[in-house]
């Protein structure tokens, strides 16, 4: 049991999107490599003429481009211009946030091309042509910003090209817009479509000496354009991995232990094969590990229902000698009796704390907690597979489709490259599927039966073998000076970490979190409990709950220190600069101060509030977006809150896509309100106590509140935007209850303190 835990968090992807990095964004090389006839023809699937442009962009893998007679670049993502059409190909996974969309934008910009004349194509998966397809960390666009762009310019460059000897005129007399190439001079025009065979039988340029347009010129970035599979997404065309087909297909289920690294005894299996719709039911031992193949029972049937009704049938015995046996009851009170002890091994120590805290002013001391969650993504795990002739096809919603191959190739025992992957597009992710266990088992019941299967999960698998966000716990002291200046801060970490000593992930903290970098006199020290269920990355990692934690505490400094929040928090940030390697990846407090002042400025801080109503204010880094968000909440003398309105104010660089930006800011909002309010996943002897949204209370229509979002455009590197807009948000609300009632909630879910919505 403990093996596959270890498994799991060592996995690099996922330590590396787990963490909160320590370096920038790369800019992803342009370079040149071939490809032959047959190769591009498999890349594209096309035969005909026109141009075909690609760019690799090579997160984390390889990246390349290449010029021949057909006009083709090898990609990441790249472009073909044909009769009538350019078609873009999105190559990272869509789900939900927005990238199908965003990414062939930046294409489309440098290309100079209308937005009506593109048509977009998810990517195949191919590691050899794209480099690294992931969806995870908001890096999507930090990760492609500079290769698109080059791909986009290097296009429209050729097409110039053609359009320039065509007429026999220079270069440089000629302009580009809306897919149309014009020597103003003559007053001539020519679209794409008619020179992209000639721009095909060019040279390619270089493509790092290609002109990039500055942000001014911008024409399609920034403003709102809606998602290219909004139409079939309403229509309910089949795009998700739940809406796979394929002739002969059988349907399955499969069934694991309740507890992690529990394996089957014994199981009724011919009672279940009797069973009408039941095709056959038998074990899979697995390989033990909890991102692959565990024990279990596999049901294939010849629908759905029946498979799923076969299930509820199921008994199981179980052999749970290696199996979790954890407790969250436990561990509450494991960590109630730490925190009032002398704190765990020290993470950093700077300053003197001992000495600020003897001549301050004012003291604080608060335990903050929260509690495990689960993803709740809107499709349950799912995978079709179909095994033949010693290679299997997947169709599976996946945010690590490539590693999901490795892992499928593993299980299988069989090459990487007798595995391919279709990515569809996920009902959700959040992290969750940034992890292939589903897939895995899809695989290993494909093999056994020989013909296709769909397998499907139900909500209740969903919430019993979920990668769990981590709860934890944090014993908070602070000191204010006789000038009300923060002069102290410890910090006692108390987290959870595999048989390894490993930190499970986001159950890391460093003097990095935020203030940690700010405060001259700062300690910090962590202990782990023991934990054997796996835990995983959720959205936002480690910021999803820090934020909570590190901006409700000072805000009780700030109340401490009788100061205003706002202009307390500015005084933490202190004057603009770097911290630490100056890069974009890393806190600038200028960019910080300038979204809390805005943020300030539009939700109308200061102003006079009716009794039980009030504001609060917080601040948050992560993922390299810079956010601040205020809340405006009133407090019944029951508890119950009404969230009236939030403010959000973001600064990750240029705006790609504005309509999706938005829409990313306002379900963050949502998803942070709904888990902060009622939202918890505790255990014992092993098991989560929660299956289902009956007992999972996800936030309902009528309490959403108003969300007005805003932006800084700046000219650093863009990040995503799937997870810097969340982590802010309970520390707001949460500051807008203790300014609107005197309460102060230092639990999530609040609702643990009798706080309802």
């Amino acid at each position: 049991m403990a093996e596959s835990n270890r498994s799991f968090t060592n996995d690099s992807f996922l330590a590396q999107y787990a963490a909160e990095s320590d370096r920038a964004p790369q800019s992803m090389p342009f370079t040149v490599a071939k490809i032959g006839r047959r190769r591009f023809l498999q890349m594209t699937g096309v035969a005909g003429g026109g141009l075909l442009l690609a760019v690799g962009t090579g997160w984390p893998g390889k990246a390349a481009a290449t010029a021949k007679s057909a006009g083709t670049f090898t990609p990441n993502a790249y472009v073909k211009i044909a009769a009538g059409e350019i078609v873009i190909y999105a190559p990272n996974p869509e789900i939900g946030q927005g990238v199908k969309t965003s990414l062939p934008m930046i294409v489309a910009e440098e290309l100079d091309a209308a937005w009506d004349d593109v048509r977009v194509e998810q990517a195949r998966i191919d590691k050899d042509a794209y480099g690294g397809q992931v969806a995870g960390g908001s890096r999507s666009v930090p990760q492609n910003w500079d290769g698109l762009r080059r791909a986009g310019a290097v296009a429209r460059a050729m097409l110039v090209s053609a359009a320039a000897a065509r007429w026999g005129v220079k270069d440089s007399e000629c302009q580009t817009r809306d897919s149309v190439v014009t020597h103003a001079p003559s007053g001539r025009s020519v679209g794409y479509f008619d020179i992209a065979n000639d721009a095909a039988r060019l040279r390619m340029p270089d493509a790092a000496k290609v002109p990039l347009k500055s942000r001014a010129d911008y024409r399609l970035l920034g403003t709102r354009i809606p998602g290219v599979d909004n139409r079939a997404i309403v229509t309910g065309a089949p795009l998700f991995g739940i809406d796979q087909v394929l002739p002969n297909m059988r349907y399955a289920v499969y069934q694991k232990c309740p507890a992690t690294g529990g394996r089957v005894a014994s199981a009724n299996l011919e009672e279940i094969r009797k069973l009408p719709g039941v095709v056959d039911a038998f074990v899979l031992d697995g390989n033990g590990e909890v991102n692959g193949l565990m024990p279990g029972v596999a049901i294939v049937a010849n629908g759905t229902w029946s498979a799923i009704s076969a299930k509820q049938q199921l008994k199981i015995r179980w052999d749970e000698s290696a199996a979790a046996k954890d407790s969250w009851n436990a561990a509450v009170a494991q960590a109630d009796k730490l925190a009032k002890g002398n704190g765990g091994n020290v993470v950093s120590n700077k300053g003197d704390v001992d000495a600020q805290f003897r001549a301050a002013a004012a003291t604080v001391e608060s335990t903050y907690r929260y509690a495990f969650v689960s993803h709740a993504q809107l499709e349950p795990q799912n995978c079709t597979a179909s095994y033949r002739d010693g290679a299997i096809e997947l169709w599976s919603p996946t945010q690590t489709p490539q590693q999901g191959a490795e892992i499928v190739a593993s299980v299988l025992s069989i090459p990487r490259d007798k595995v391919t992957v279709h990515q569809t597009r996920c009902g959700g992710g959040f992290g969750r599927r940034l992890t292939n266990d589903y897939m895995a088992e899809a695989a290993a019941i494909a093999k056994r039966i020989g013909v296709p299967v769909k397998l499907q999960w139900t909500r209740e698998d969903d919430m019993a073998h979920d990668f769990y966000r981590a709860g934890g716990f944090h014993a908070v002291k602070g000191a204010v000076d006789s000038a009300g200046k923060l002069s102290a801060w410890q910090h006692h970490f108390i987290s959870f970490a595999n048989d390894k000593g490993e930190a499970v992930v986001g159950g890391q903290m460093s003097e990095k979190i935020f203030p940690g970098e700010l405060v001259a006199n700062y300690k910090l020290m962590q202990t782990n409990l023991p934990w054997e269920t796996q835990c995983g990355a959720w959205r936002a990692p480690g910021s999803n709950v820090f934020g909570f934690v590190v901006q409700g505490f000072l805000d009780e400094m700030a109340v401490a220190a009788n100061r205003d929040r706002v202009e307390f928090l500015l005084e933490v940030l202190g004057e603009p600069r770097w911290m630490a390697t100056g890069d974009s990846w890393r806190l600038n407090t200028g960019r910080a101060a300038a979204v809390v002042k805005l943020a300030a400025e539009k939700s109308g801080w200061g102003k006079t509030m009716p009794p039980g109503r009030g504001l609060g204010i917080a601040f948050y880094f992560s993922h390299a977006g810079h956010f601040a968000e205020v809340a405006e909440v009133s407090v019944a003398p029951d508890k119950k809150i009404t969230v009236h309105r939030v403010t959000v104010v973001g600064d990750v660089g240029p705006i790609v896509n504005r309509s999706m930006a938005e829409n990313q800011c306002e379900g963050a909002v949502i998803d942070g309100l709904s888990t902060m309010m009622g939202l918890k996943v505790t255990f014992e002897d092993g098991r989560a106590q929660q299956q289902n949204f009956r007992d999972y209370p996800i936030l309902r229509m009528p309490n959403v509140p108003e969300v007005d979002v805003h932006f800084i455009e700046s000219d650093n590197m863009p990040t995503g935007l799937g997870e810097p807009a969340l982590p802010p948000l309970a520390a707001a609300v949460c500051n807008a209850i203790h300014a609107a009632s005197g309460l102060r909630p230092r639990t999530m879910p609040i609702s643990e303190e009798g706080f309802s919505i």
